[in-house]
């Protein structure tokens, strides 16, 4: 059954429902797909990062189950009624909690706060994405448990994006331990995060095996009701099957739906099911030559069958994507056209229109080039390895060509300047998946600010139509404005094709019976970590 839609920016948290949870003495072991490049909490690339930093690191707000802000080192949500958030919007003021300290017994205050804001800003860290935190004019810390945010213009995600769970989750981290450093690129912090004021504290990291993380019995919202967590790094699915089968783990970390005819049967283990606000699509570099054409874009998206990806790789578990927002947001747009039914004929028609001729193999060509396109993608995902193989059939009865190159994720997400595949523009087609936050702000992904390496437009897609209704979205607070932005944003995505959206996601995770507390947010699974036991 699909979640209840997601709260707005406005929306206060309630923080009496976030008890401690039974203290116990289990060991969590989760298995992971992918190593991470490090543990610095403002370098996150990807969900696996992110489940990581939070099981360590806190931020000012996160959401619940349902997607609602809770407060976490702040101590209320800001909303206009509170004061929090100013009649013109242009600032916001976070009160933050008293009692909350690092590991090394410092307290956490508004200079980590302000800090944490500027090395994000700071052009000499790898930081993914600073969308949200670039609205940022300045930040004022009169107090040391008062942060107040000044913005260059109204933002209305902002709340749900400033250290909270939005596309780009990322926490606070520790200004008197990472504040003498130049940039955070290279520092023994990222292998080794002494430091910490989460519901756990780092112990040890065997780079491609395994990492271990023990309880914080000091954290802030009560001791945590596990002792320890163990992590394994399992690239092959298969393997993280047979473990989970035999018990040696406790939770196979968003597992691909390739498993669920297995993971389904396993006694002892049930399936988490957490709908999202995300999808898995391919993602067109629209700056490639061949593919700055729209024809060509066109004829691909053409060329594709949603509904027998969805049958023949999710076992019809997941629902047929239209564009990027999922039926139970609010902004959802159920009139948006063109839907692009599969029909080769019309695709190769695009490409003859577009200059492209069959050749003798079938491939089109022109100028005595075949087109032919490179399809990235992670090589730990059996259900993408399997998708890679559809859409290569599918794009060569158009007359396609298309080379697959697998990817482990720490390369293929990767910042440009760690040789990252996707952020320095290196492939034709991106075959991925996307985690979005609890605001249907989708600007990281299709504005020209954003535009890779600067942020998560892969597909390097930039376009001023796209603009204004971004700025209608972004500027304005009341929702019918934003919903009605939201719609056009969606035509703009159908009718400009730099991606194409297979199926709205709703994430399996296969767990214990034994593991309790988990209650994935529609961002993180790891936000109430400290309520967990097992």
């Amino acid at each position: 059954m699909l979640v209840a839609l997601f709260a707005g920016c406005t929306q206060a948290g309630n923080s009496s429902r976030l008890g401690q949870a039974t203290s116990g003495t289990g060991t969590l072991r989760i298995a992971i797909q992918q190593d991470v490049k490090n543990l610095n909490p403002l370098l996150n690339s990807n969900t696996t990062d992110g489940m990581i930093a939070f099981l360590m690191f806190e931020p000012l707000l996160h959401a619940d189950e349902k997607g609602n802000p809770v407060p976490m080192l702040a101590a209320d949500v800001p909303t206009t009624t509170n004061g929090g958030i100013s009649k013109d919007g242009l600032t916001v003021t976070y009160h933050l909690r008293k009692n909350v300290k690092w590991s090394d017994g410092v307290p956490v205050t508004s200079k980590d706060v302000k800090w944490s804001w500027q090395a994000m800003m700071n052009q000499n860290n790898n930081v993914i994405s600073r969308h949200g935190y670039d609205y940022v004019k300045s930040v004022d810390t009169p107090g040391d448990y008062t942060v107040i945010v000044h913005l260059k213009q109204r933002f209305a995600p902002f709340i749900n994006t400033f250290f909270a769970d939005s596309d780009q989750p990322t926490p606070v981290a520790p200004a008197h331990i990472l504040a003498k450093y130049p940039n955070i690129n290279q520092i023994p912090f990222n292998n080794d995060p002494s430091v910490s004021d989460g519901p756990f504290k780092f112990v040890r990291w065997v780079h491609g095996d395994h990492m271990e993380f023990a309880a914080n019995n000091e954290f802030f919202m009560g001791k945590p009701g596990l002792k320890s967590i163990y992590i394994r790094i399992v690239p092959d699915e298969n393997t993280s099957m047979n473990l989970l089968r035999t018990h040696d783990i406790d939770w196979m970390f968003q597992a691909s739906i390739n498993n669920y005819p297995t993971a389904k049967t396993i006694p002892g283990v049930k399936l988490a099911w957490v709908d999202i606000n995300g999808y898995e699509d391919v993602q067109l570099n629209v700056q490639r030559p061949y593919l700055q054409d729209l024809r060509v874009r066109r004829a691909i998206a053409y060329s594709i069958d949603k509904q027998r990806i969805v049958n023949t790789l999710t076992f019809g578990q997941q629902t047929i994507a239209t564009e990027d927002q999922p039926p139970f947001m609010w902004s959802y747009n159920p009139h948006v056209q063109p839907l692009y039914p599969p029909n080769i004929q019309q695709a190769r028609t695009l490409l003859q229109q577009a200059g492209w001729s069959p050749g003798a193999n079938g491939i089109m060509t022109k100028n005595g080039q075949p087109l032919t396109l490179v399809l990235v993608s992670n090589n730990s995902n059996v259900t993408r390895r399997k998708n890679a193989v559809e859409l290569q059939q599918m794009l060569r009865q158009s007359g396609i060509d298309v080379e697959v190159k697998y990817y482990p994720g720490d390369v293929l997400f990767a910042p440009v300047g760690e040789g990252g595949i996707l952020q320095g523009g290196k492939f034709d087609l991106s075959l991925a998946g996307w985690y979005s936050g609890v605001d249907p702000d989708d600007a990281s992904q299709f504005t020209c600010a954003n535009v890779a390496p600067a942020g998560y437009n892969y597909p390097r897609y930039c376009n001023q139509d796209m603009e204004a209704a971004q700025k209608v979205a972004l500027d304005n607070y009341d929702r019918p404005t934003r919903k009605k932005a939201y719609f056009q944003i969606q035509d703009l995505l159908a009718r400009d094709v730099p991606e194409i959206f297979f199926y709205y996601l709703r994430t399996m995770q296969p767990i214990s019976e034994n593991f309790k507390g988990f209650a994935p947010n529609p961002v993180t699974e790891s936000w109430n970590a400290w309520q967990w036991s097992i």
